[in-house]
C-alpha cells in the first residue's frame, strides 16, 4: 500500500502546487516529505524544522487531509511532523523523471519538541521602553533556568505589538540555558484543533501526555477558544497541572484574563493567578527606535533621519504593520536601485501611510504649535517675522507636511497665504536644524506626540 501513497503524495504536491502559487509553495510546502512507513489510514508527512513545521500544521493541516482523502478515502489522519536531518531521499513509485514526483523521507527519531523558534525573534532585537518594559523582564526571568518565580507568565496586548516576538524570545533563551529541556509553542486553535482530533481518534491520553511532559508550554492568541466549553475544561485541567508541579507556563492573548469573552470564571481567575503584563501600544519614541533596531540588521541601506521619523510618525496602528512598511521601503529601494528620500518614501508607501494616518489637520497643528510655544495662534498666519514667531511657525509648517496628506500650495495658504516655496524652505530648514539643534528637536518630537494622542 506504500506504493499508492507515494503516488498520493504526488498528486497532493502538484494540486497544492497549483492552488497555492509558485513563491508560497516553495517557500513552505517544497520542503515537506512523505516519510517512508505511511499507510492507507496515517500519512507521515515530515519537515527539517519545528518552525516550518508549526506554520503547516496551522495553514494546511486540514488542506492536507482532505486532498489525502480525495485520493485514498480510508486515510483518516495526517501526521505532519519534524525530521531531525536532512531527510534521505527513496524512490516513490510515482515516475521517477516527473518533475513533481514526491519525495520520501525514511523515518526518524527526532528529539521530541525541540522548535526551533525563529531567529528573528530574541531578546536582544526586542526593543524595550516603558511600554513593554514589565512583560520583557518578566519573559527574560521566565526564561532563566530552574523553578520558575511565577507561573503561569499571562501576556496580553493587541495585535502586532510584540507578544509573539516575547514568546520565540523566551524559547530561545530557555533552550540555550537548557540544552536537554523540551518545549511547545502552539497557538490557542491549533491547540483545540488537536484536542478534538484526540477525542475524534479517541486518544486523548497521548494528547495531554505530550502536552503535559514539556518543561516550557507556550499557547498564543488564547482568545480564539473563547466559548469553546470542553477545550477549555482541558486547558484549565493543563494549567492546573503545570501549576502544581512547578513547570514554566507562557500563554499570551490580545486582552487581560476577566477581560476574555466566554471564559469560565476559575479559567480567567487562574490565569490572573500568575503574573500578568500588558504590552501598551507602541508610542513615538518607541517606534523610532524599533526603526533604528531593524536598519542594524541591514547595513547595507541607508536611510536619512527624517525617513525614519516618517515611518514612526504616520505608521502608528502597530509595530508589525510598521516593520511591513519599513521592508517594503527597502526592497523597493533595492530592486529599482533607488536612494531613499523623503519623496521616494512617499512615492512607495502613499497608500500605506496614508490609512494608518489619524486625520491630524493643520488647524489642530497650529493650535499645537501656538500653545507649545506660547504664541498666539492668529501669529502663525500674520507677516510678524520675529524670530519668536517664525521658528515656530516654520515648525507647524514642517509639521503639517509629515503629519497631513495637504499639498504644499495648501499648506502655504493655511498659513497666511503663503507660497508654496515658502513651505518648501519651512521643512528643509527645520529638517536642518533637528540635526544640530537639540531644543529644535526636541519641541518637534514632543509636538508629534502630542499631536498623534
Amino acid at each position: 500500500m506504500e506504493a499508492a501513497v507515494a503516488k498520493a503524495w504526488s498528486h497532493v504536491r502538484a494540486n497544492l502546487r497549483r492552488s497555492a502559487g509558485q513563491r508560497l509553495f516553495d517557500q513552505w510546502l517544497k520542503p515537506v516529505v512523505l516519510i517512508e512507513g505511511s499507510d492507507a489510514e496515517i500519512v507521515r508527512l515530515g519537515l527539517p524544522s519545528a518552525f516550518m513545521t508549526q506554520w503547516v500544521k496551522n495553514h494546511y493541516a486540514e488542506r492536507l487531509l482532505l486532498e489525502f482523502r480525495g485520493q485514498i478515502p480510508a486515510v483518516r489522519n495526517v501526521s505532519i511532523e519534524t525530521i531531525a536531518e536532512e531527510p534521505k531521499r527513496v524512490l516513490s513509485a510515482a515516475p521517477a523523471a516527473s518533475a513533481d514526483a514526491a519525495p520520501v523521507a525514511a523515518a526518524t527519531s527526532a528529539p521530541a519538541e525541540r522548535p526551533q523558534f525563529d531567529p528573528r525573534f530574541n531578546f536582544e532585537r526586542f526593543v524595550i521602553d516603558a511600554t513593554n518594559r514589565v512583560a520583557c523582564n518578566a519573559a527574560k526571568a521566565m526564561a532563566e533556568p530552574g523553578s520558575p518565580r511565577f507561573s503561569p507568565l499571562y501576556l496580553h496586548a493587541g495585535t502586532g505589538q510584540g507578544k509573539t516576538h516575547l514568546m520565540h524570545a523566551i524559547g530561545h533563551a530557555f533552550l540555550e540555558a537548557n540544552p536537554e529541556a523540551t518545549a511547545i509553542y502552539v497557538t490557542a486553535e491549533r491547540f483545540m484543533f488537536e484536542f478534538v482530533q484526540a477525542l475524534r481518534n479517541k486518544d486523548t491520553h497521548a494528547f495531554k501526555a505530550r502536552l503535559r511532559s514539556v518543561d516550557l508550554l507556550m499557547i498564543d492568541d488564547l482568545q480564539f477558544i473563547g466559548g469553546k466549553d470542553a477545550t477549555q475544561q482541558e486547558f484549565f485541567h493543563t494549567v492546573n497541572e503545570f501549576m502544581s508541579s512547578g513547570k514554566k507556563l507562557v500563554i499570551a492573548a490580545d486582552r487581560a484574563p476577566q477581560a476574555l469573552e466566554g471564559f469560565e470564571p476559575r479559567l480567567a481567575g487562574r490565569l490572573a493567578s500568575g503574573l500578568v503584563a500588558d504590552i501598551k501600544p507602541a508610542e513615538l519614541e518607541l517606534r523610532r527606535a524599533i526603526v533604528g533596531r531593524k536598519l542594524m540588521d541591514m547595513p547595507a541601506v541607508t536611510m536619512p533621519h527624517e525617513v525614519m521619523d516618517l515611518l514612526a510618525a504616520r505608521i502608528t496602528t502597530n509595530v508589525r504593520e510598521l516593520e511591513g512598511a519599513l521592508n517594503r521601503l527597502v526592497a523597493y529601494a533595492q530592486l529599482n536601485g533607488e536612494v531613499i528620500t523623503i519623496d521616494f518614501a512617499t512615492n512607495v508607501l502613499g497608500e500605506v501611510l496614508r490609512s494608518a494616518q489619524r486625520r491630524i489637520t493643520i488647524d489642530e497643528i497650529q493650535r499645537a504649535v501656538s500653545a507649545h510655544f506660547e504664541v498666539k495662534q492668529i501669529d502663525l498666519i500674520s507677516e510678524r517675522r520675529a524670530v519668536a514667531i517664525a521658528r515656530p511657525r516654520q515648525i507647524a509648517m514642517y509639521l503639517a507636511k509629515r503629519l497631513t496628506t495637504r499639498s504644499l500650495p495648501e499648506i502655504g495658504r493655511k498659513f497666511g497665504n503663503r507660497d508654496h516655496s515658502t513651505v518648501i524652505h519651512a521643512v528643509k530648514r527645520i529638517e536642518e536644524l533637528r540635526g544640530k539643534d537639540v531644543e529644535i528637536d526636541t519641541a518637534v518630537r514632543t509636538l508629534m506626540r502630542t499631536l498623534e494622542g
